[in-house]
Parts: structure tokens; C-alpha cells; sequence
């Protein structure tokens, strides 16, 4: 069975699953099918997993991620002691942990295709990364607090673990208050935390709470870099820490106050 009739396979199954679903006919091309794949991956609900699919699943996923290009952490150069700033897709880092920003569900993006950082890696993770969120939220029976973190594993991530965090979402074109700052820094914080409560010894953040959760992304890289800083002399700790980025302009302001405060 060649890529495009994996995929077609897993297709129809999902489509099988959802028979409520009403699709327009899709080209069998490879790129249209694989668009298909993730988007039915994403609007599926937390049903038991099947085997059979996991395992065509995760021979697809396991060769895309090769595909894309596995980036480890000695490739990505220090900008001080601990820390260290990379600009690209966090589905490619081979580290401990990559931190999701995720919504209180904790489900992950059901928006078809969307371009959250949430959609990205569950794509790329797999369904068994929305199974072990589902079973995290139905043992805690309640919407995911602002600020907190889970871990899980990362499936078919190059990374070991996700740990997912809830930031604060702020209305557009609007300052963050003082309290929206203080659950900003509690993601960070508790982020951290939970990497050294689980051994871990490297982790790479994402941009917590900007783009679709709008906080300004000055004010978010400023809280980032100041509260993770703390942490490490804080503790005395040895984590690794990569701040990823995915913008310009991010990389551009991440650049500026690492250098600034280093």
C-alpha cells in the first residue's frame, strides 16, 4: 500500500465513524486526501482508537516528521547559559517536552485545518494525543483552569511529552491587566514545574496566549523571558529551555530582550 491509499483507508474509516458528516467529493490527489485526513482528524470526537488505524496512522506521521526534519537541541545555538531561541514549526523539536498552548477543553483544535499551534501539534501527534487529554479532563471533570499544566506523551512528535497550559485570552487591541499578566506567568511557572516534577531536562515554549488569545506579544515575551529566568536561578536548575518562535516578529522581540538581559 502505497502513501495514497493509506490515506484514502483512514478516510473512510473516520467517515465511517461520523456518518453524519456531509463532505464534498474530495480529488484523489495526495495532497487533497492528506488535507482530509487532518481535518476529519481534527473534528473527531475522543471515540475508542482502533488498532488497525493507529498503526497506518502512525507510519504516515512517523515519515512525515522525518520528512519535515527532526531539529534536536544541540542544533539550535545557546544565547546564554540555559537558553535558547529557535524560529520554526515546535512539531520538529526533538526535546523533553514542548509546551502546547491549549484551550480549557484541553481536547485540542476541532477546527478543521486551522492554524493554531493546538492544531498543529495534535496533528502532528496523532488521535492517541486527544485520547489521553480525554481521559485526563473526564478523571478532573471540569474545564482546565488559566494558568495550570498536564502533561501527556507526544505520540508521534519527535519530542517525549506535550505539556499543555490554558493562557489568559485577551480582547483585541486591549492592554492585559494585572491579573491576566500574573496567569501568564503561572503558565510559565507551572510549565516549569511540571518539567522538573517529571525529570525532564530540556523544554521549548511556544508563545503563550498571543495570536488567537491576543496578548500583546511584547508584554507576553517580557513575562516569558523574566519569569523562566527567575525559575532557573530561583531552583538552581539545570533545565534546558528553548523559546520558540514562529512569526518575525516574535523572533525579532525574543532577540532583542534576550540579548538585553543576558
Amino acid at each position: 500500500m502505497d502513501k495514497l491509499e493509506k490515506i484514502k483507508k483512514l478516510n473512510r474509516q473516520l467517515l465511517d465513524e461520523m456518518p453524519n458528516l456531509q463532505i464534498d467529493e474530495i480529488p484523489n490527489d495526495l495532497n487533497s486526501q492528506r488535507k482530509l485526513l487532518r481535518a476529519l482528524m481534527n473534528i473527531r470526537p475522543p471515540f475508542p482508537l482502533d488498532e488497525n488505524f493507529l498503526k497506518l496512522q502512525d507510519e504516515i506521521l512517523t515519515a512525515e516528521k522525518f520528512e519535515k526534519g527532526i531539529v534536536k537541541l544541540t542544533d539550535v545555538e545557546n544565547i546564554s547559559k540555559n537558553i535558547k531561541l529557535w524560529q520554526g514549526d515546535i512539531t520538529r523539536l526533538e526535546v523533553d517536552a514542548i509546551v502546547n498552548a491549549a484551550n480549557s477543553a484541553l481536547l485540542g483544535c476541532f477546527a478543521p485545518l486551522h492554524n493554531c499551534i493546538d492544531n498543529a501539534i495534535h496533528s502532528a501527534a496523532g488521535l492517541q494525543l486527544r485520547d489521553a487529554c480525554n481521559k485526563i479532563m473526564n478523571e478532573q471533570g471540569y474545564d482546565e483552569p488559566t494558568g495550570l499544566a498536564k502533561i501527556t506523551p507526544a505520540f508521534n512528535l519527535p519530542s517525549k511529552f506535550v505539556i499543555h497550559t490554558v493562557g489568559p485570552i485577551i480582547s483585541k487591541n486591549r492592554a492585559p491587566n494585572g491579573q491576566e499578566e500574573i496567569l501568564l506567568k503561572n503558565c510559565y511557572e507551572n510549565c516549569l514545574k511540571c518539567a522538573v516534577e517529571n525529570n525532564l531536562k530540556s523544554i521549548a515554549f511556544c508563545c503563550i496566549s498571543t495570536g488567537e488569545f491576543h496578548f500583546p506579544n511584547q508584554r507576553a515575551a517580557e513575562i516569558a523571558i523574566s519569569t523562566v529566568k527567575k525559575f532557573l536561578e530561583k531552583n538552581n536548575c539545570d533545565l534546558k529551555i528553548i523559546f520558540n518562535t514562529f512569526k518575525e516578529v516574535d523572533t525579532k522581540i525574543y532577540e532583542l530582550l534576550l540579548k538585553s538581559s543576558s
